[in-house]
């Protein structure tokens, strides 16, 4: 594993970068045919602008999140605040950013937000997977040491390495990864076949995704913290407690 693919001249391509750029076109494809199939009404430059907004809210939405938790040292270090290929997105705060700006250009396109928002959930979480094998490649969002014999010893040259020299982590983007491929295909080959109310995908998406990060967070080393508590699974509660509410609530499993 290397976080460097490969150095064309003086620019230096990423394996985290290329993952991102890989998501965003395979989901690309997968919303634009979801919107197709829901009847949205979007043409494809609609649709691409959907996708746009929602990445670059998602991007920003996810560093802020980052940097304010890891405050004292981005404040002493400022430079480094742009500099999202050495690692560094929050997925919550990156759901909150995507939310908004995809709301913001839904609502000005008349395009209704919950329809929308299930045609997009299985692209989401499908990239949420290619994005942690990302991580995984860039030796960030690792885990503790383990004794367990799938634990993985990251090179030095990686924050994981750095952190830990030698020693043998739980790989907890691959955990992630492999949750995220359950859910998506949870997603898209049952939910999003079936009669539902507008929402009922993206819950569902929020719920089960939810629940597995704050597992997943047991085991990590570099959690962002609150105070003497692990940031994303408290966030991860309120996420899926939410969700269910939401579902509850309104019967999103059933049409109107």
């Amino acid at each position: 594993m290397h976080p460097v693919l490969f150095d064309f001249g003086p620019v230096q391509i990423r394996f985290y970068g290329l993952m991102y750029v890989v998501a965003i076109v395979v989901g690309s494809r997968l919303i634009r045919s979801e919107a197709a199939r829901k009847g949205l009404g979007l043409a494809d430059d609609d649709v691409m602008n959907f996708i746009m907004w929602t990445v670059l809210g998602g991007i920003v939405g996810a560093r802020i999140y980052y940097v304010l938790f890891n405050w004292s040292y981005y404040g002493a270090n400022p430079s480094e605040i742009p500099a999202i290929w050495h690692g560094g997105l929050a997925i919550h705060g990156g759901l909150l950013g995507g939310i908004s700006a995809a709301w913001y250009y839904l609502r000005s396109r008349g395009v209704r937000f919950w329809a929308m928002a299930d045609a997009a959930a299985p692209a989401i979480i499908l990239g949420q997977a290619f994005g942690r094998f990302g991580n995984f490649m860039n030796g960030d969002a690792h885990g503790r040491p383990t004794d367990m014999p799938w634990g993985v010893v990251f090179p030095e040259s990686s924050i994981a390495g750095r952190q830990f020299p030698g020693i043998p982590l739980h790989p907890t983007m691959l955990y992630e990864m492999v949750i995220n491929l359950a859910v998506f295909c949870l997603l898209w080959f049952v939910l999003r076949k079936r009669d539902h109310r507008d929402g009922f995908v993206f819950a569902s998406y929020v719920l089960l995704y939810s629940t597995g990060r704050f597992f997943v967070e047991h085991f990590r080393a570099d959690s962002l913290m609150l105070g003497p508590l692990r940031a994303a699974q408290v966030v991860s509660i309120a996420a899926a407690a939410g969700a269910a509410l939401i579902i509850a609530r309104k019967r999103l499993w059933t049409r109107r």
